[in-house]
């Protein structure tokens, strides 16, 4: 072959090589790593198979799908939420994370679940009221709302009730909390009532709910503060999916349907 046609194919080759490389480049999908406890069902949490499965991850991944975004899925110790946002090793907090108080500190989403702190005790503990909590060790989580809440020196009558316990133990998730509530290390478990009702479910109803709330709250999709881009399309696509019915047969799913929000 003579060495004109060698060079001639090896252009050839060369701008095909290059071509499938643009293709292959500019077909990459846009990315959206979602920060999550893994630990917090029905909002996120590792199924039987081993797969991240929850309320806020099938909503997650729908709008993924739906934007033809990849899901990155991210399971992150809760006390590192903000450097993980800030970092960028996340774009959002999507898992049961509570507004109040965190309005100023994120770019959020309208509410989507209203929430409330609650206290879960055995059923045979006697506990009945929170005053009943006096003298008693109460667990919660790490950076959790229910720990905010007992450790709230501005609420008086929080200060009042947590001032009233022997001590308050934090734990890295409820799963532990439950271990040492079970174990009888703690008397109680401070959480978020829809975590606390699929844990005493999942259980065998060896464990009550009092009656008596901590404190209402309600749940948005946290995004690094300024960030309204992102924001605005996922909020979009949330919307979208609430319309048309998806966002409430999810809810029902995992037992939430009278917890959520639906936006106008």
């Amino acid at each position: 072959m003579k060495k004109r046609n060698i060079k001639i194919i090896c252009a050839i080759a060369a701008v095909v090589i290059m071509t499938l490389a643009l293709v292959s480049c500019g077909g990459k999908k846009e990315t959206f790593t979602v920060g999550f406890d893994s630990e917090f069902p029905p909002y996120g949490y590792i199924d039987e198979n081993g797969e991240y499965t929850g309320f806020d991850i099938e909503l997650a991944i729908e709008v993924a799908k739906r934007n033809d975004w990849e899901i990155k899925l991210k399971p992150i110790d809760w006390d590192t939420k903000d450097f993980q946002l800030s970092s960028g090793a996340i774009d959002c907090i999507w898992n049961g994370f509570t507004m109040n108080g965190r309005e100023d500190s994120y770019t959020w989403s309208d509410a989507y679940v209203d929430n409330s702190q609650v206290v879960v005790v055995a059923a045979s503990s006697g506990i009945k009221t929170l005053g009943d909590l006096a003298g008693k060790t109460v667990a919660v989580q790490t950076d959790s709302s229910a720990e905010a809440v007992l450790k709230n020196t501005d609420n008086e009558k929080m200060q009042a009730l947590a001032s009233s316990f022997a001590a308050i133990k934090d734990y890295g998730d409820y799963n532990t909390a439950f271990l040492a509530l079970q174990s009888g290390a703690v008397d109680a478990v401070a959480m978020d009532i829809g975590v606390a009702k699929y844990q005493v479910s999942s259980r065998g109803n060896t464990y009550i709910i009092l009656n008596e709330q901590l404190a209402s709250e309600e749940y948005g999709i946290g995004f690094l503060l300024g960030n309204t881009a992102l924001r605005d399309k996922v909020s979009k696509t949330v919307k979208e999916m609430m319309a048309d019915g998806t966002f409430e047969k999810i809810a029902d799913k995992y037992g939430l349907k009278d917890s959520i929000k639906l936006w106008k």
